[in-house]
């Protein structure tokens, strides 16, 4: 297929560490969806798709130009997430990326299969990279080039850091709220009553929310099996709080750098 295209991208599809249903388990439902769905509309609309780091292939002469373009080396030792940008580059310079989603002869999605790390730290750790490289650093590096579509995707890859806070506003209202609860029942509170507007906007979000959950899982299912498309959904719950953490510990790592601290690698270990 890179015949076809500067770049091809197969899908990534994390086998499940045994014994780590939860942490291990996220990742199966973050690519099902982004790899299943997220990378197919990006393509579909003509923004820049970003590389994955295994499973890919670049066209050689385009492989040449970059480095051209850079001195001489291709990729760039600086970046925290070199093939996030790599693919975005590509697209930037109005050559195509292909995210090749096929079937093999047993009817299996071909793609590249691995596992991910299984404890929290390491999770926290590498989410924090991801974190930092494209939502900050990669602000700085990649600014906004590109049209509406380019626009918006980019836009959604930067919000993570935000997202954090709105999540971690959330469950400190689902605390407060469970409290209000308990006092109320102790009778030593009241719970506020809620206007009208507030009720709709309740409703609107808790739907929107089922909704998607439901598309989580249906990926789950499509790229996994029904029993992980099941656990997708409490699991988005370990997702939220690992990215709280990972956002905690970016915006730390790019506080540091806009002080004058290099930005360094943070090697993921893999023991499976």
């Amino acid at each position: 297929l890179v015949e076809k295209a500067s770049a091809v991208q197969l899908p990534v599809i994390p086998t499940r560490v045994p014994g780590s249903r939860w942490i291990s388990g996220h990742y199966c439902d973050e690519f099902a969806e982004a790899h299943g769905k997220t990378l197919v509309v990006r393509e579909a609309i003509g923004a820049g798709l970003p590389l994955a780091g295994v499973g890919c292939a670049i066209e050689r002469n385009r492989l040449g130009r970059i480095a051209l373009d850079r001195g001489g080396n291709p990729f760039d030792p600086n970046s925290l997430t070199e093939d996030y940008e790599l693919g975005l580059g590509i697209g930037q310079h109005g050559s195509r990326v292909i995210l090749a989603r096929l079937l093999d002869r047993d009817g299996n999605l071909v793609g590249t299969r691995a596992c991910f790390p299984d404890s929290l730290e390491a999770t926290v750790r590498q989410k924090a990279r991801w974190m930092t490289g494209i939502a900050l650093a990669g602000w700085d590096r990649l600014g906004w080039a590109g049209g509406p579509a380019e626009y918006w995707m980019r836009l959604r890859d930067r919000k993570a850091v935000l997202s954090a806070i709105v999540l971690f506003a959330a469950y400190l209202c689902i605390v407060l709220t469970v409290a209000l609860i308990l006092g109320a029942v102790a009778g030593v509170a009241a719970i506020p009553a809620l206007n009208e507007t507030a009720k709709l906007l309740l409703t609107a979000n808790m739907l929107m929310l089922v909704w998607r959950m439901v598309v989580r899982a249906a990926f789950v299912f499509q790229a996994q099996n029904w029993r992980e498309a099941i656990l997708s959904i409490p699991r988005t719950v370990l997702a939220n709080i690992v990215a709280i953490m990972a956002a905690r510990r970016a915006c730390w790592i790019y506080l540091q750098y806009i002080f004058g601290k290099q930005l360094v690698w943070d090697k993921t270990a893999h023991s499976h």
